[in-house]
């Protein structure tokens, strides 16, 4: 398991997932987000962006694919995004969550509307607009703090069973196919 930077190619998955988890999309582009990828099989397990602006940044949009869930995939994907805003040269992120306690085990601490930076006091507005309970915090880049045992579980992260092993097959009746006279898959009638 490895977290990288996206690529162009990811636009349309990261799309797709930002909109089935319900996620914020403002603003998309893909070169400001990170994916958590299996190494053996290549499977994205997770993302979250670091969304830049002047004088701030702000993480956002974080998610992991239901299979990959309590594996550490998402602080390993929020570390990945604390560092780069430490490179970037920022000394303190923001996120605003609608459930602030996750990141509040790398100690991200709640912040008052009125702490907040420009625009993302905005940002809260319009979030709060949509969704009452959205809460503010921020973190000094150099106090991120990963707790092992999430450590530990990214080491040995490995997709659960989704249960679509045991798929009901269809008969071939369901498609029109007379499986008495077909003798191809694809049966084109000729002889």
């Amino acid at each position: 398991m490895y977290v990288r930077g996206a690529k162009k190619r990811e636009e349309v998955w990261l799309l797709d997932e930002i909109e089935r988890l319900g996620l914020d999309e403002a603003a998309f582009r893909s070169r400001e987000y990170v994916i958590a990828l299996d190494e053996e099989t290549g499977e994205k397990a997770g993302f979250g962006r670091l969304r830049l602006y002047d004088e701030v940044c702000e993480i956002t949009s974080l998610g992991v694919a239901e299979a990959w869930r309590g594996q550490g995939v998402g602080a390993h994907v929020t570390e990945r995004l604390v560092d780069h805003a430490g490179d970037e040269g920022f000394e303190r992120v923001y996120a605003l969550a609608p459930e602030p306690d996750y990141l509040l085990q790398f100690g991200f601490e709640p912040i008052e509307r009125s702490g907040l930076p420009e625009p993302l006091g905005e940002r809260l507005d319009a979030k709060r607009e949509h969704r009452e309970e959205v809460i503010a915090t921020a973190l000094a880049t150099e106090s991120f703090s990963m707790p092992e045992r999430l450590r530990e579980r990214f080491k040995a992260a490995s997709p659960a069973p989704t249960g679509d092993e045991s798929e009901e097959t269809l008969p071939p009746e369901e498609f029109g196919i007379d499986p008495d006279t077909a003798t191809y898959k694809y049966d084109t009638g000729r002889q």
